[in-house]
């Protein structure tokens, strides 16, 4: 077998793409995107069918433009959903706009908002994640919308500290990205590489996942981000891994033996103590882990700048 699919026998695998043609392909469990996929794909011509139902949607619900702009943004993001989940035997997470990361009720509110449109479309909230950035307030939302079953993957995730909370928050699932982690580590050490085996994005999930393990938290790991296949190779047997198409088409087109590197059965015996979080603990640990500060905050501005270049050209179509 080739190295993804000896990776299917043991770790749950995602695609991390808006596009349709690459989840049939590859068929993957799940399906991710965000703001930055979605700007991409709604420059292809195939998926113009998408736009224009979500600005009919828009136009026929009112004349205002500016909320014109939001409800098509909400519809799209749902679109793009609803024809993963026509592929994909899964879920799949629709992000919550990156400029509410601060403000939990207005998380809440729009995902409820985005809940509903799936409603309407005939999908259950079982099938959809609310992706949502793993701030202190987004993770107080995702807190009280998992009482509601509506069911969270806690996005920007760059540290032990966010994933703890994460897990006593109850959310369903937590995205570490491995890449960024590695990507601010490099840049840190003026080096052009780390091996896999020393990959620091590599080490936070490793540790992420034993302590989830050893203290039987059901919140899924889900390692994103991926800069190179070794990385994914070392996170072998990990709950689940969401990467990129042309990490996908690098894995099955590579033979060999993978070895499972990530075992629940193997760290409950793991040396460590379970951390207790209130929001002080936890923004004084923020604020001294400068990676995951940086990482966070830049991850945030970058979803924002893309969602407003979406914006930018539905508010062109709808004036047409």
């Amino acid at each position: 077998m080739n190295l993804l699919e000896q990776l299917k026998s043991f770790t749950k695998v995602v695609a991390d793409t808006g596009d349709f043609a690459s989840i049939e392909q590859y068929k993957p469990i799940d399906a991710t995107t965000n703001p930055s996929l979605i700007y991409a794909a709604s420059s292809d011509p195939k998926y113009q069918s998408l736009i224009d139902d979500a600005l009919q949607y828009a136009k026929r619900l009112t004349q205002d433009k500016e909320e014109q702009v939001g409800l098509a943004l909400d519809k799209l993001a749902v679109n793009f959903g609803l024809k993963i989940l026509e592929i994909v035997p899964g879920r799949v997470s629709t992000e919550v706009d990156a400029r509410l990361s601060f403000d939990t009720e207005r998380t809440i509110d729009k995902a409820h908002k985005i809940i509903d449109l799936y409603g309407v479309a005939g999908v259950s909230k079982e099938r959809v994640l609310i992706k949502i950035a793993s701030t202190w307030e987004g993770i107080n939302a995702a807190e009280r919308l998992e009482k509601e079953g509506i069911h969270c993957n806690l996005t920007l995730l760059f540290s032990k500290t966010q994933a703890i909370r994460c897990a006593d928050a109850g959310v369903t699932l937590i995205s570490p990205f491995v890449g960024r982690i590695l990507d601010w580590h490099k840049k840190s050490l003026g080096v052009s590489d780390i091996p896999a085996p020393e990959d620091p994005g590599v080490l936070s999930v490793t540790n992420i996942f034993t302590y989830y393990k050893k203290f039987n938290y059901p919140t899924v790991v889900m390692g994103a981000s991926f800069r190179n296949i070794g990385e994914i190779i070392e996170l072998a047997g990990c709950d689940y891994l969401t990467i990129s198409p042309s990490l996908l088409n690098e894995l099955q087109n590579k033979q060999g033996i993978l070895v499972r590197k990530l075992d629940a059965n193997h760290v409950k015996l793991a040396d460590i103590e379970r951390v207790i979080l209130n929001e002080k603990i936890f923004r004084w640990e923020m604020n001294e882990d400068a990676m995951a500060t940086e990482k966070l905050a830049e991850g945030i501005r970058k979803f924002t700048e893309d969602l407003q270049k979406l914006e930018t050209r539905i508010t062109s179509m709808l004036a047409k």
